[in-house]
């Protein structure tokens, strides 16, 4: 009786260390991201050109036509208070108006979330459902055949541009055998157009090639990690106990090789989403790097500050993610 409410007591201990670790952790994400903001409002307005330009390239816009949109936008404000002003938004959740579309930026940013997330979320589950099981079946067999084999391959795919890449994809399965659509999200026409089976059709030429550099370097450092981990005595002492080799390598090993792969992974996330960008423009994926990279060349200020932000809080929440998942997963760290 007394041990069970000892274990209970020690139980209640983790559990607050935990809670207070993560508490820790968030608040100091806070002053993080105001000073990225800082810096994404800093950067944007030291870029070249004027967000309205194109409104001053129009000879029929007239100069009271031009003040009202600066001050609708607030560009005649002084910098600081512009700033303010933008940052109170972010955090009322009134990101502000695009200056091409004149729509909300939060809507215009949430109409791309879902078809960014099916694909940087397909290219995810790929590459770590390969690379995983690849690395492993390498450090096994290091020295063999397939490991021969694959491991060059590993360097080819991470030195491979994606652009390139794409477009190989599209030229032999879009344009030469027919298997795949070329480009967007879903068919125009046909019976099956917009259903599920159309955007998983649609899909699979992208995610591939978005997952292909992750592929390859999470295989590599599964592979590393899991030839470091059976070198360690305590493999050593497992097979000298008689333990099944089976056991020793899936059991033991491999949960000492992934845990360092949590981090490299969850810090990945905002990677993955960053480098979609130039995916989604070869195959006209209509996402969030689509809408980012249409923003940039119209220089539209307020889209560019609010997709920017996201990737800063992804960023943000895949180191904090990853900071707790580590301590969970390896006794040794300490809250």
């Amino acid at each position: 009786m007394q041990f069970a409410c000892l274990s209970e007591y020690f139980l209640r201990e983790g559990e607050h260390k935990v809670l207070k670790y993560i508490g820790k952790r968030t608040l100091q994400a806070i002053p993080m991201l105001l000073a990225v903001s800082i810096i994404i409002f800093a950067l944007l307005q030291a870029m070249p050109g004027d967000p309205l330009d194109m409104y001053l390239e129009n000879p029929n816009a007239t100069p009271e036509a031009i003040e009202r949109i600066k001050e609708a936008h607030g560009l005649d404000d002084p910098i600081h208070i512009q700033y303010l002003h933008w940052l109170k938004g972010i955090v009322t959740g009134d990101w502000g108006i695009s200056i091409m579309s004149r729509r909300s930026v939060l809507s215009l940013i949430s109409e791309r979330v879902v078809p960014t997330l099916q694909l940087t979320g397909t290219s995810f589950l790929i590459a770590l459902l390969v690379a995983v099981p690849m690395g492993v079946y390498c450090a096994i067999n290091k020295g063999k055949a397939f490991d021969n084999i694959a491991t060059p391959l590993t360097f080819f795919g991470i030195s491979m541009p994606s652009f390139w890449f794409g477009l190989i994809l599209q030229l032999i399965f879009a344009v030469g055998l027919g298997w795949l659509p070329s480009a967007g999200r879903t068919s125009i026409t046909g019976a099956n157009a917009g259903s599920a089976l159309d955007i998983a059709r649609h899909l699979i030429l992208p995610s591939i090639v978005l997952s292909l550099i992750y592929f390859a370097s999470w295989t590599r450092y599964t592979r590393t990690n899991f030839l470091e981990v059976l070198g360690q005595d305590f493999i050593r002492t497992a097979r000298a106990k008689g333990l099944h080799e089976r056991k020793v390598l899936f059991v033991h090993a491999l949960r000492n090789a992934l845990i360092p792969m949590v981090t490299v992974i969850m810090l990945d996330i905002p990677v993955i989403f960053s480098g979609a960008v130039i995916t989604e423009r070869v195959f006209a994926w209509p996402g969030m790097g689509t809408l980012f990279y249409d923003s940039i060349a119209k220089q539209d200020y307020p889209i560019l500050m609010g997709i920017l932000m996201v990737n800063a809080f992804l960023v943000i929440f895949a180191n904090l993610l990853a900071d707790i998942l580590y301590a969970v997963l390896d006794p040794r760290i300490k809250y």
